[in-house]
């Protein structure tokens, strides 16, 4: 099952096109996206009998395509989960897993334009788990049942806010501009995946390739960061994780690559799709000073 937004409206994709799900559902369920979370389950079910033959309606071009997950309550982040990463980050390998919050007001769709701030704004292609059943103490076994599916992320970065002042430094703060957070453009059940603990990711600036890897090289899966995650806080329907960047990040490379204004970044993620931002440069109107 693929869940859309498109246009603030629930959509899933059915026969080469897309059922609105309030519609179809003759009201059961709502419009919103996130509200569906909590009701995931009840989804699946509704769906597995009521899409397979039902009229589908073909994407207009120019479909306003928002975030999957607009409003999630919690944003949990991993960082330093590939070892290609760590290594190319001079970092020592964690032995758990290092988590960090992205704020719910960073995130953006997968088309947006985003404003760059002044500094240093790399870009880190990543798998992001969202949370489809209240999870809390789960083990690493049954983890994957408490999923409702994954997406394409970009946790993007500013470096010098990131490393502002001593340790331990802004790793939230760095990673929470507006429109950091973009995901998207569809969320996908595990059962989509040949393998779900193994998908290429990666991520491309201007047509030229930065970043290509393997979930299956991950320091920790994603059963294991949810085990950890949520031995310590519950975590909610329609919650988000990014799951950590393989190596290739702008910060690092000889000469950096860092985004700038008219930049296009491309990011994908196999089985789910593509994200396409562009960038432009943060002024008054944009909350800068």
């Amino acid at each position: 099952m693929r869940l859309y937004n498109i246009a603030g409206r629930a959509a899933l994709e059915a026969d080469g096109g897309y059922v609105d799900v309030e519609h179809a559902s003759g009201g059961l369920f709502g419009p919103d996206p996130q509200a569906l979370y909590p009701r995931w389950e009840e989804l699946r079910h509704w769906a597995s009998g009521h899409l397979p033959g039902a009229v589908a309606t073909p994407l207009p071009p120019g479909a306003l395509m928002s975030s999957p997950v607009p409003q999630p309550r919690q944003i949990f982040a991993v960082g330093v989960n590939y070892a290609s990463h760590v290594a190319e980050s001079g970092l020592d390998t964690p032995t758990v897993p290092m988590v960090f919050a992205k704020f719910v007001s960073s995130v953006a769709g997968p088309y947006d334009r985003i404003a760059l701030p002044e500094g240093a704004v790399d870009f880190e292609a990543e798998l992001v788990v969202v949370i489809g059943a209240h999870a809390d103490r789960v083990p690493a076994g049954v983890a994957w049942q408490h999923v409702a599916g994954l997406t394409v992320g970009q946790d993007l970065s500013e470096r010098y806010t990131q490393w502002k002042g001593s340790a331990p430094q802004q790793m939230s703060l760095g990673k929470s501009f507006s429109g950091f957070s973009p995901i998207g453009p569809a969320v996908v059940t595990p059962d989509e995946f040949g393998d779900p603990d193994d998908i290429e990711l990666g991520c491309a600036v201007n047509g030229v390739p930065m970043q290509r890897g393997r979930t299956g090289d991950m320091i920790f899966s994603v059963p294991a960061i949810i085990e950890f995650l949520s031995g310590v806080v519950p975590l909610l329907p329609g919650d988000l994780i990014f799951t950590g960047t393989p190596d290739g990040v702008g910060f690092t490379r000889d000469p950096q690559v860092l985004l700038k204004p008219g930049d296009e970044l491309t990011t994908y993620v196999e089985g789910i799709g593509e994200m396409r931002h562009t960038f432009s440069a943060r002024d008054a109107r944009d909350g800068g000073e």
